[in-house]
């Protein structure tokens, strides 16, 4: 099965599409060599590149006029020229050839995806597909998935001054999530203790949903064991919200792949711009679930979004589902805009198909 056509934020407009074909070879040319190399293409090249015989000079002329459109620009005097990131974005829409995988790469993802969830869990499984995105891709894997909420193992107040106090939650997976909990005024410093004991007597295997329900029902208990101020230092510790904004789980692997071809000063900066977009987490993680809104593989460039308005990156993402065909979570990989996009946009959906029948307990393909 081929890859689905991708969706776009916006389409280009009317103008940009209407060029004639000696137009569109030209521009062809400019794109795929940047996508290629990085670097602005000449028109002495371009005359020797393109199908039919053109002198330098006609092909100055055509570029001048997709200069005029949007489409391209030249980054200095006398250079060749490179794609605007409208232009890509038309290429990508009206122009880009998008391929498939072949059978040895299909099984390849197929395979380690499904020995990483059958010998650890689906949370490997993405951590795999992440990895596994950036190696063939060369960009950065990233997922977005819908937190699990992981059995407990133990629970401890710890008091931050008078009137706060942090509720440290660790999960039988090893992972700690701490939240700042409002203490009521005149609580004793024993209360934490008593509370924390309290829970741990009561919390091992279970996940912080039960214990919120657990909490209604021996109501009864706890103010029988415990005095009132206890019992409502415990009710308030569980009900906190995560902080994990909306229980989004983030992974990124490969950051350092972008570091691997570098042109120049500037391709520098524009990757120490990208880290930093990749640490802003809570960014990165509603313009991933943006690509949940629509069907197959999403394709984000430059400052379509506000995310890589600095830095100059693309995102290429896809959602996956359960069982119930609900959207669960996204994937893609982020990178220069001069992303392999032919390449790119079948191993991301093909990826995240694989994801959906790992959910599905089902086989891929």
């Amino acid at each position: 099965m081929s890859p689905q056509t991708p969706s776009h934020p916006d389409r280009p407009s009317r103008s940009l599409v209407d060029l004639d074909e000696r137009s569109r070879e030209i521009f062809r040319r400019i794109v795929e060599n940047y996508l290629t190399s990085g670097e602005p293409l000449g028109s002495r090249n371009i005359s020797r590149l393109i199908s039919t015989p053109l002198s330098p000079a006609s092909v100055r002329n055509v570029m001048a006029d997709l200069e005029q459109a949007g489409l391209v620009y030249a980054p200095h005097t006398s250079a060749g020229r490179l794609p605007t990131e409208s232009g890509l974005r038309f290429f990508v829409d009206a122009m880009l050839e998008i391929g498939d995988l072949d059978g040895e790469e299909r099984e390849r993802i197929d395979v380690q995806m499904r020995a990483a969830a059958s010998e650890h869990n689906f949370e490997s499984a993405l951590a795999q597909a992440t990895s596994m995105l950036s190696g063939l891709s060369r960009g950065a894997g990233v997922v977005v998935t819908s937190k699990q909420d992981a059995p407990l193992k133990h629970i401890e107040f710890v008091r931050l001054d008078p009137a706060r106090a942090l509720v440290v939650l660790v999960s039988e997976d090893g992972s700690v999530e701490n939240r700042v909990l409002d203490l009521p005024p005149g609580l004793p410093a024993s209360a934490l203790t008593e509370a924390g004991n309290f829970l741990n007597a009561r919390i091992r295997g279970k996940t912080i949903g039960e214990i919120k329900t657990e909490t209604l029902t021996i109501r009864e208990t706890m103010e029988r064991e415990l005095d009132a101020l206890t019992a409502r230092l415990i009710e308030a510790g569980v009900a906190l919200p995560s902080n994990a904004g909306d229980g989004r789980h983030l992974i990124v692997r490969g950051q350092a792949n972008l570091l691997d071809d570098l042109k120049a000063v500037d391709d520098l900066e524009r990757i120490r711009l990208l880290f930093e977009d990749l640490e802003t987490q809570t960014d990165v993680i509603e313009l991933l679930t943006r690509a949940e809104n629509g069907e197959g593989v999403r394709i984000y460039i430059g400052s379509e979004n506000k995310l890589f308005s600095l830095s100059g990156s693309s995102l290429v993402a896809a959602p996956f589902r359960d069982p119930n065909q609900k959207i669960v979570g996204v994937l893609g990989v982020i990178g220069p805009t001069r992303l392999n996009y032919a390449r790119i946009v079948p191993m991301v959906d093909y990826t995240a198909r694989v994801l959906t029948k790992i959910m599905e307990g089902g086989r891929s393909g």
